[in-house]
């Protein structure tokens, strides 16, 4: 089959939405399937609003047509609302392509955070946007739940994987600072709540690994906490092995990739009871779970790596593919139907 995956996220950004999608598309041309990702590096970009480092297509319409109609895909998923989504979304509606797509951040609550717009306006949005899809895909049953209070329909489950070769238990590296080292390694942005974690009063030391527009102010305001800057690949995984306790403090994420890398490196996790580790974290056996995350990050510092590494290990990406491709709709299978989806919602 020949598989086109639309995306506003990709290299060289790193964040839990492109390495889905790699992973994803990895896993795809394995199974014998055809990809093409079709993402920002291919137009003209502009910084986003508040968050200069991701690039967004500018005025990605006619080219993407173009791109789709040599492409000629037997299925299309779109992965993301923004720009180049909204444009592979009005292809789709135009020439009745049946199409998929994937609820990955929860953007309305950032707007939330950034803006103060109302959730009930961004949901909306959201409505609109996934309201013609044949099915929306979504990370957890929780936010599955969620959404369906929402309004949202065609809600289907596709979960995520991790790479185990990748993200092991390794020896520590000498980290400056005492023991433990209790760790963030993820996108430095407001929408995270890291100061939540800086702000506990912990033995050993605090880390927080990766970049994003926060950074330079927490660098500021935390001055005692180590901030070694943005990794990849192995320097990346190293350095989440090394720590004795990874700490999440997002409350909405709808995932959280990062988690059951963590988990894979034999580290438990500390997070709040939320969607995304709520949904992974087994409460006393990988990590601990407290609205007081002072009281998560303490009592996971006793919790067995063998047991995180064996909960990670649950989590494959050629399962997390093979769900993936039960919920695409393929155009073949359209041609017997007219029913797509309205586009009001």
């Amino acid at each position: 089959m020949n598989i086109v995956l639309v995306t506003d996220a990709w290299y060289p950004q790193i964040n839990g939405v492109v390495n889905t999608l790699k992973y994803t598309g990895d896993e795809l041309v394995r199974l014998g399937h055809t990809v093409q990702v079709i993402g920002p590096n291919e137009f003209r970009t502009v910084p986003c609003p508040t968050y200069p480092e991701i690039r967004l297509a500018l005025f990605p319409g006619r080219r993407l047509r173009a791109i789709l109609d040599a492409a000629r895909p037997d299925a299309l998923h779109i992965a993301t609302e923004g720009p180049l989504g909204l444009a592979a979304r009005a292809w789709c509606l135009k020439h009745r392509f049946p199409f998929t797509t994937s609820f990955h951040t929860q953007f309305p609550e950032y707007l939330w955070l950034r803006t103060r717009i109302p959730l009930s306006l961004s949901y909306r949005l959201m409505r609109w946007f996934h309201g013609p899809a044949q099915t929306v895909m979504v990370a957890t049953p929780t936010l599955q739940r969620r959404l369906t209070d929402w309004g949202f329909r065609r809600l289907g489950l596709w979960s995520r994987g991790v790479d185990a070769q990748l993200f092991r238990p390794r020896d520590k590296l000498p980290l400056d600072g005492a023991r433990p080292v209790f760790m963030y390694m993820g996108r430095v942005a407001v929408e995270k709540n890291i100061e939540a974690f800086l702000q506990l009063d912990l033995p050993g030391a605090k880390y927080v690994v990766g970049g994003g527009p926060d950074l330079e102010m927490l660098k500021r305001q935390y001055p005692e906490a180590h901030f070694p800057g943005f990794k990849t690949g192995e320097e990346l995984a190293a350095h989440l092995a090394s720590a004795d306790v990874f700490v999440f403090p997002s409350r909405t994420d709808t995932f959280g990739l990062v988690i059951i890398e963590a988990l894979a490196c034999g580290v438990p996790v500390a997070a709040f009871p939320v969607q995304g580790p709520g949904d992974i974290v087994e409460h006393g056996v990988s990590g601990c779970l407290n609205e007081d995350l002072a009281v998560a990050a303490l009592g996971a510092r006793s919790l067995d790596p063998a047991r995180c590494r064996e909960l990670a290990l649950r989590y494959s990406w050629e399962a997390s593919t093979r769900q993936f491709l039960s919920h695409l709709h393929p155009a073949a299978q359209a041609l017997a139907t007219t029913d797509v989806p309205s586009t009001s919602n």
